[in-house]
């Protein structure tokens, strides 16, 4: 009897648990100054994709099991500083529900007057009302995630502490500072799904990033459109729904991916040709010596 509800789960999963292990041993025998403040750094970009896989955990949890998934939620809360049901509620109750209403979206991208922000902006914005608006989201529709929300995050704050406690120089750079950046990564990466998009056709509402790099590293998450789609779908079955929705997508809703991916317009937009989209979608292309974009 296997504990994963898929097994493609297994690999990030084991991924995830070594770049634990490796923040264990750099916390505990770090003795330089400079050692937790490199991998700080080198951890920035791989604790990003990590966020996506935890957006992934928390619409449709790796484990069969209650206890496994809690503890790997308090691993993924070190790495990506988003507690255990943070994102259930503010993303899956949240966003999903309504990211075509930009005055009740959790992730709204529009000011209070109807302007667009810009990213930073929105980024900060995002972050630092994170947590209220998953506690509001989870005592308006949700009291028992609610309930886990609170417990799991007052443990996170408690085991951080420990950490403070034992060591607070190694604890700053290798849990609480990664934590912080990884939430403002994840937001700032999130502007580009849906910024400027305003529409109340689910087709029409995403952009989507079909670089194979990108898709590897976050679990398809550049598979935008189908992901809100059918939001509880695997995050493997993405890029199969894509194809089945390619024609109804617009062809100028893509996008470049972002740094390390493409260093030279990153997250700029492209337009797809009509062989590119036939090509998405399976249809026969005739004559076309066009490569798919990105």
């Amino acid at each position: 009897m296997t504990l994963f509800r898929h097994p493609e789960d297994r690999i990030p999963v084991l991924m995830f648990l070594g770049v634990f292990a490796l923040d264990v041993t750099v916390f505990l025998t770090a003795q330089s100054w400079w050692i937790p403040v490199l991998w700080f750094g080198l951890g920035i970009i791989p604790k990003g994709w990590i966020c996506s896989w935890n957006h992934h955990h928390q619409h449709l949890s790796f484990f069969k099991h209650a206890l496994p998934n809690r503890l790997l939620e308090i691993v993924f809360g070190f790495q990506t500083g988003v507690t255990s049901q943070a994102w259930f509620l503010h993303h899956v109750l949240g966003h999903h529900k309504n990211y075509l209403d930009q005055t009740q979206d959790e992730s709204r991208w529009k000011r209070d007057d109807g302007s667009t922000m810009g990213e930073v902006e929105y980024s900060l914005s995002t972050a630092l009302t994170a947590y209220s608006r998953a506690f509001h989201v989870g005592k308006k529709h949700h009291p028992k995630a609610l309930r886990v929300f609170v417990w799991m995050a007052a443990l996170q704050v408690v085991l951080l502490a420990g950490l403070f406690w034992v060591n607070p120089y190694n604890a700053l750079f290798v849990f609480l500072l990664p934590m912080m950046a990884s939430l403002y990564v994840t937001t700032w990466a999130t502007y580009f799904h849906h910024v400027g998009l305003e529409t109340a056709n689910h087709s029409e509402a995403s952009y989507n990033i079909l670089h194979k790099g990108y898709n590897l590293m976050t679990g398809n998450l550049g598979y935008h459109t189908a992901h809100h789609t059918r939001h509880g779908l695997h995050w493997s079955k993405l890029p199969e729904l894509h194809a089945q929705l390619a024609q109804e997508i617009p062809a100028n809703l893509y996008r470049q991916p972002g740094i390390p991916f493409v260093w030279s317009g990153s997250e700029e937009k492209l337009v797809l040709s009509e062989h590119e989209v036939a090509a998405l979608s399976g249809r026969p292309v005739e004559g076309s010596g066009e490569k798919l974009a990105a």
